[in-house]
């Protein structure tokens, strides 16, 4: 597991601004800030992918560098997951993209998770990204990536997300078989008893795209 705000850099201010109930409310804003956490993180990830040498003619002569050779596919978990993951797209801007619906059915007595929609590439020997950028209860981030694997077997697995409580990660590890990495920006105290992450954000998605009902 890697956490990413354990030495500061300007990740913290766009944090803090993402917690921030009085600069909350600017939808643009918000989206904004899950956006370059995004892309700051993907930079990160970058360091651990597959490099190979290839050779580059500029105007003056043919040099050469390193470039990542890795086939990157990158999975969003709708809604809240879609300005996070255009940060990753900023960075791996070839990459192939997916979608996954899943939602926790509140009502219930126990979260259950529901999965109404996927749209992923072959999987097959290539590099997974997906990208939720709340780890709550883990159940969310589970189902998805149990669904998704079915188009195929990666050849790494790297879990994204912005805050995480314990419980959640608690969770990805009991119940996730697969090799993986989690990446996330804060570990926060803990879920209450709605299962929301606290201090957290509050709703992520509503915070991005509007109340929904």
């Amino acid at each position: 597991m890697r956490v990413l705000n354990t030495s500061n850099s300007i990740a913290n201010t766009y944090l803090a601004e993402l917690r921030n109930v009085e600069v909350q409310n600017d939808r643009l804003r918000f989206r904004t800030n899950l956006q370059r956490l995004g892309t700051l993180m993907a930079y990160e990830i970058s360091k651990t992918l597959h490099f190979e040498k290839q050779k580059i003619q500029t105007p003056l002569a043919i040099t050469a560098e390193q470039t990542i050779s890795d086939s990157i596919v990158l999975v969003s978990i709708l809604r809240a997951a879609v300005p996070f993951m255009n940060g990753f797209l900023d960075v791996f801007d070839h990459s192939e993209v997916g979608f996954i619906g899943a939602w926790r059915k509140e009502e219930t007595e126990n979260i259950e998770v529901a999965l109404e929609y996927s749209a992923a590439p072959n999987l097959e020997g290539k590099t997974l990204i997906l990208i939720d950028p709340m780890l709550a209860t883990g159940k969310s981030l589970a189902a998805s990536l149990n669904q998704i694997l079915k188009n195929g077997k990666p050849a790494s697995i790297h879990l994204a997300s912005v805050i995480a409580a314990p419980e959640g990660i608690e969770y990805l590890k009991r119940n996730i078989e697969v090799d993986h990495e989690l990446w996330i920006w804060a570990v926060d105290e803990k879920l209450n008893d709605k299962s929301y992450i606290v201090p957290g954000l509050g709703d992520a998605g509503d915070l991005s795209f509007g109340s929904k009902l």
